[in-house]
């Protein structure tokens, strides 16, 4: 069975386990622009392990999901002891880019200013992102132009996951990574300015790069790619290759979030990665 099929056949299966997690944490929502999709849901751990935070960027595809939504990913964060944000953005393909990057940026910035309005420290935040959230979180943390057209302030990112993202575009993307495409950008655009390997500039961010060779949709080579860029910039750089059974880019972007770092190693390496990083 080829990954593609894999990959459609999976979700059924992971909608289901959706359903049935628990939700032990109920997150606050807070809103960062008047549209009704830029908010973002903060978890605050019943036992905080650790001191770093992590603002997480959701996919799907650019035009679907949710935090709330995602509030699987949340949960599972919060159980494992960190203090998380879960960012929302405008949708594709109503809102064209760079709308999704814009609202990334100000959702960043007000995830900060709502944990300096706490007293909470924010010289460690983690970055992460699966699929579209890879994507735009990337951009986030690597692109300076974008960083001083929207005025953001990266200094306290110590670390940026991304799993499975589109970090570069290729006439060999699959079908369902073209169209996408096609909804998020307007005719016309320059799609250099929405690519993270165009956009990537020399960086104090390490990044982990979770990504599968099974995944069905992003090529195992656009992560092979961002990686060499970052290496050829001085950028500390991991590329881990998703060795679990459940592979495909559903799965391992954000079905691992409804294992245990027991049962899934992808899942074990992002939160080990995040608690050993400086």
């Amino acid at each position: 069975m080829n990954d593609s099929l894999r990959e459609s056949l999976s979700y059924w299966s992971l909608y289901k386990k959706m359903l049935h997690v628990r939700k032990e944490i109920k997150p606050q929502a807070v809103s960062f622009g008047t549209d009704k999709q830029q908010y973002f849901l903060y978890y605050e751990p019943k036992n905080r392990t650790s001191d770093k935070v992590i603002v997480w960027v959701h996919g799907g595809g650019w035009n679907a999901g949710s935090p709330k939504q995602f509030d699987f990913v949340g949960q599972c964060a919060a159980k494992n002891g960190f203090r998380f944000f879960s960012l929302g953005y405008r949708l594709s393909p109503k809102h064209k880019y760079p709308c999704q990057l814009e609202d990334v940026c100000r959702g960043y910035q007000a995830a900060v200013s709502f944990l300096q309005k706490k007293g909470i420290d924010t010289t460690k935040i983690i970055v992460s992102g699966p699929s579209a959230g890879a994507h735009l979180s990337s951009i986030l943390c690597y692109g300076k132009k974008v960083q001083e057209q929207y005025g953001v302030d990266i200094s306290p990112v110590i670390g940026f996951v991304g799993s499975g993202g589109p970090y570069r575009f290729s006439e060999k993307d699959s079908l369902s990574v073209r169209l996408l495409l096609s909804q998020l950008f307007a005719k016309g655009y320059d799609r250099t300015q929405g690519e993270p390997c165009a956009l990537m500039a020399k960086s104090h961010i390490p990044m982990l790069l979770i990504q599968s060779r099974h995944d069905g949709l992003i090529s195992y080579s656009c992560a092979e790619r961002f990686f060499d860029k970052a290496k050829s910039l001085g950028i500390p750089c991991e590329l881990y290759s998703v060795v679990d059974q459940k592979n495909t880019h559903s799965w391992y972007t954000a079905g691992m979030f409804l294992e245990t770092r027991e049962t899934n190693q992808g899942l074990d390496k992002f939160f080990t990665w995040i608690e050993q990083i400086a």
